[in-house]
């Protein structure tokens, strides 16, 4: 690939908005400008120094801004692209899902004279700005191309071309362009994607106030391992539900995508897709299969913490340094007994995280790394649950896959670290210090002690992807009494359930219908102290150390003693001093900017520790001056 920018590389790119696959294009090569982060994508205006154009990179190119490899000044050569047209505007924006950093930042912007292609000759400068003065390079919505020569072909010689004598799934591979799903976005109108079905729920019904319904999804992989969550509502789902099977390949067309919603997104992805009875799908039966290319997304041991309780699931890569014998477990939901088994790993945080591994897992990965614990074998896990046993630990779900010693950059880096230097290195446990705060101990709650009015005065604290955390001591003032104070809970897992057709109540993460929940609690209430207040969003396990019961037994003390029995109750655990260890996040309600200010855990004052403390702080206090 050339170093230079392409020469009128913007108009070819208008002229080819989603070019195929085995399009003869040149390498088309432009400038960056203005380059400058948008979420966990980079924007920047892209040039070959007569046209510009607005150009966004894909989330997955962000780690090459990040490392220096694409600069602003810099060229990059574009190997794979599509032309948006941005709705109710007439701009288009160049979105770039693959590309390669060509050269790093020029000494300034690149620009050439412009020229007139039937003459031959040169403008001037000022000849080019007359001619030019009427259009808007970077609005350039109709490029004027050389005549070509039209050749004239028969219907028969067309099909023959495209090898019309294929199956349906085969003529939609040669005929239309098989787009990656990582360059999928919402405001693109027709695509075609080629995917394995990787992971399919079951058929659900609900009801709610517009009536009765049902619906189901499934996981989507493609070839280079991006994953997408499809959902099917009511006719859709009835109509595919039968046609998505476990582990086939499919054509997908006429589909539409939308911003995932966070709390409830399963998969690595921005967007989430929706087919309706419209949608195409057809089974790639005549064409080549492939095995998706599994793609990781590490989260270090020590860095695990933000993700307890929560429902994303997070990729771990370790060395195992213990394998438990196998044991059996009896669900609460069937009775049917489960094998289990704990593997103990360690990453180069110098850090250690047990993972119980379930079924298949437990009884065949398990047993081959028993057999080899020995060596240390590096395992990598995708889709894991994140808990709070222990302070922290993992645990595998229907979804998660392990690989042993897998061919991993990462997996070998970590091998490298444990031999020259992990064997013989101390490790503690990644949850030890959270273990702590749950037995009473109060050292763990001095780490990053701070006053509330530091966390309120300070809205840019924390982000999307990590949280802040504080230690805080404070009191509490007010529980807010006409709150929804619970939520109900499945059984088995503590996720939220809803009121199944006819009776019970269905669990999607657990995909079965009990006769019974559990209520858990998620509470705000005020807490205060001497330079300021705040609210705090707590969960169940801290609730109930602050109410002093659990949600059913406040839920019955309410329907069996009355509303001012529940207020008494709730106004007898304010005004009590405690540790908090909170975690700050931004988030918007109503397009306005907000912190959110979440207890991870709560304890009881340690007047000796605090004593201790307050003396330490002192004695800084005293060196200072």
């Amino acid at each position: 690939m050339s170093n230079n920018v392409t020469h009128n590389a913007i108009s070819t790119i208008l002229a080819n908005p989603s070019p195929n696959t085995c399009s003869d294009l040149p390498d088309l090569i432009v400038q960056v400008l203005d380059l400058k982060p948008l979420g966990n994508k980079f924007m920047f205006t892209a040039s070959d120094g007569k046209m510009k154009l607005k150009a966004m990179l894909h989330s997955t190119l962000s780690s090459e801004v990040i490392s220096g490899k694409i600069q602003n000044l810099g060229l990059i050569g574009l190997s794979d692209y599509i032309v948006n047209d941005i709705p109710n505007k007439s701009e288009k924006w160049l979105i770039v899902s693959k590309c390669e950093a060509v050269s790093p930042a020029l000494e300034k912007e690149y620009s050439t004279e412009a020229k007139v292609e039937d003459s031959g000759s040169v403008l001037k400068p000022h000849q080019g700005d007359a001619v030019m003065k009427d259009v808007k390079p970077e609005i350039c919505g109709i490029v004027v191309k050389p005549k070509k020569e039209i050749v004239a072909k028969s219907a028969a010689q067309i099909v023959h071309e495209q090898n019309g004598n294929n199956m349906p799934s085969a003529r939609m591979a040669m005929t239309r362009r098989i787009q990656p799903l990582v360059s999928l976005n919402p405001y693109q109108g027709n695509w075609t994607i080629k995917v394995r079905v990787t992971n399919k729920g079951i058929m659900r019904t609900y009801k709610n106030a517009r009536g009765e319904g049902c619906v189901f999804n499934v996981e989507l992989t493609d070839e280079d391992g991006t994953q997408i969550q499809a959902t099917m509502f009511n006719e859709a789902a009835k109509k595919f539900f039968d046609k998505f099977q476990l582990g086939k390949v499919y054509y997908i067309s006429k589909g539409s995508l939308r911003v995932a919603n966070k709390q409830f997104k399963t998969v690595q992805n921005d967007y989430e897709m929706t087919l309706n009875e419209n949608s195409v799908v057809e089974e790639a039966s005549e064409e080549a299969s492939f095995v998706p290319e599994i793609k990781y997304n590490f989260v270090p041991i020590d860095e695990l913490g933000p993700y307890v309780g929560g429902r994303e699931l997070v990729d771990v890569i370790g060395v195992v340094q213990n394998v438990s014998p196998t044991m059996s477990i009896r669900r609460k939901s069937d009775n049917e007994m489960i094998p289990k088994r704990d593997i103990t790993i360690a990453d180069d945080t110098k850090k250690t995280v047990v993972v119980s591994l379930w079924n298949d897992l437990a009884t065949d990965a398990a047993q081959e790394l028993l057999e080899m614990a020995d060596q240390f074998p590096v395992v990598a896990i995708k889709s894991v649950k994140v808990g709070d046993f222990q302070g922290i630990s993992l645990s595998t779900i229907s979804r998660s896959s392990l690989k042993i010693n897998p061919d991993l950059p990462e997996a070998k880096k970590l091998k490298t670290w444990y031999n020259s230097e992990g064997k013989d290195t101390s490790l503690d446990s990644v949850g030890a210090g959270l273990a702590t705060l749950g037995k009473g101990g109060a050292q763990s709650y001095f780490t990053d002690r701070v006053f509330i009015s530091h966390i309120i005065k300070n809205p840019s604290l924390g982000d999307d992807r990590k949280p802040a955390f504080f230690s805080i001591k404070a009191y509490i003032s007010f529980i807010k009494p006409d709150q929804t104070m619970w939520y109900r809970a499945c059984k088995t897992c503590n996720k939220k359930v809803t009121e199944a057709v006819g009776s019970g109540y269905f669990c999607e993460a657990c995909e079965k219908t009990e006769e019974e929940c559990n209520l858990r609690y998620i509470v705000s209430l005020k807490v205060t102290d001497a330079s300021g207040e705040a609210w705090l969003s707590v969960f169940n396990d801290q609730a109930e150390k602050i109410i002093g019961c659990s949600a059913d037994d406040l839920d019955k003390l309410k329907s069996q003693e009355g509303e001012s029995a529940f207020q008494m109750k709730l106004k007898e655990a304010t005004w009590a001093p405690y540790f908090f260890r909170v975690s700050v996040m931004p988030h918007e309600y109503n397009g306005d900017k907000r912190q959110r200010i979440t207890a991870r855990a709560v304890g009881p004052i340690d007047y000796a520790a605090e004593a201790k403390y307050m003396l330490e702080e002192l004695s800084k206090m005293k060196v200072s001056q």
